[in-house]
């Protein structure tokens, strides 16, 4: 039987038989905060009274920690993550990053020089990474206390229905998220246009953003049959329109997470994705689709060909639908995370062990 383990926050604190874990909260004024917690918590620290201590937030990898030192000193395991962030926008789409506003990304990689960058990765015993792009970032000095564990997750019981229909002509396409440029949903809609025309496939359009007068207004001006847009739809009632579509298009170009991805595998339904971020992460090659970022044409004509393979073998759909909801429910639940993580703790704590 796995040593339990209790956790406890720098406000309440906690001790108890087995381990005890001291979980760093967020806060705007980090450093004073973790000033606090320290104050409030190094004695016991040091004394020997918290077997690992692992600061979950902030998730930015730009937040240096004080406590990393501190306990390093005090011999005391620090686990530090999950971190996320920081992806890249690829360089064909630097209009649709314009669009967003999104001026401080071209000067993203300061924060390296900031002070406590390196000491917090120094001394800090293990470092999860919840994505490819966050670990890519790391040194590589350090990449051998790094651990990747993409950040989404699901709650099982959220997920209440599953995919049974048969897909065949035409496909349901759905697509679930803002409206903005950075999804492209404006790509998916010109991508599925021929295929709309042609009655090959019909589309959901479930989400709200700034882009939806202009997709409006392209289904218009192009007669387009077979396009829902469906707006915002409670959280709970997704799963309603997930089940009765046939794949997921989600041609976003800088996802971070891409839990919209992980919710429909648990339903059953597989994912054409931009092989780009946090979504390409989440599939593999039994569960969904990747098509490879490029310019913005190209990516179009990617996802149109791809979509069209689905049309002439519906079947394939079915097949690694069901595969996905395998997946997530083997590797993608909280539960499962938590497994990933105590291994971790696991190892450092023998490593403790075998120290002293």
């Amino acid at each position: 039987m796995r040593p339990a383990y209790k956790m406890a926050t720098a406000l309440r604190g906690g001790s108890g038989k087995g381990w005890t874990t001291l979980t760093a909260l967020s806060s705007i004024a980090y450093p004073y905060f973790e000033h606090l917690v320290w104050r409030q918590f190094g004695p016991r620290i040091r004394a020997g009274d918290f077997d690992i201590i692992h600061r979950l937030t902030p998730l930015s990898p730009t937040s240096p920690s004080l406590l990393a030192k501190h306990c390093s000193r005090a011999g005391v395991p620090f686990v530090l993550g999950p971190l996320n962030g920081g992806v890249p926008w690829p360089k064909q789409f630097d209009k649709e990053r314009r669009q967003e506003k999104e001026w401080l990304s071209y000067v993203r990689g300061v924060y390296k020089l900031l002070p406590g960058y390196r000491a917090t990765r120094k001394y800090a015993s293990a470092i999860i990474c919840g994505s490819k792009a966050t670990l890519d970032q790391m040194p590589s000095w350090c990449r051998n206390k790094c651990y990747y564990i993409p950040e989404n997750g699901i709650d099982p019981s959220r997920f209440s229905l599953r995919r049974t229909r048969t897909a065949q002509r035409p496909i349901r396409c759905v697509f679930l998220g803002r409206l903005v440029p950075y999804k492209g949903p404006d790509m998916l809609l010109e991508a599925i246009a021929p295929l709309l025309a042609a009655g090959d496939v019909t589309i959901d359009i479930i989400g709200d953003g700034p882009l939806m007068p202009k997709l409006r207004e392209f289904v218009a001006s192009h007669q387009l049959p077979g396009v829902s847009f469906r707006g915002w739809v409670d959280h709970q009632q997704v799963q309603n329109h997930l089940v009765n579509a046939d794949v997921l298009t989600f041609p976003s170009v800088r996802e971070f997470g891409g839990g919209v991805v992980l919710e429909a595998m648990a339903l059953g339904l597989p994912s054409l994705v931009v092989d780009y971020g946090g979504p390409a992460e989440l599939i593999d090659t039994d569960t969904g689709w990747v098509v490879p970022v490029s310019d913005r044409s190209t990516l179009i004509q990617s996802v149109r060909e791809k979509i069209a393979e689905f049309v002439a073998v519906p079947r394939t759909l079915d097949s690694r639908g069901e595969k996905a909801r395998r997946r997530v429910f083997d590797r993608f639940t909280w539960h499962a995370k938590a497994t990933q993580i105590y291994d971790i703790y696991a190892k450092l704590a023998d490593a403790k062990a075998l120290a002293n």
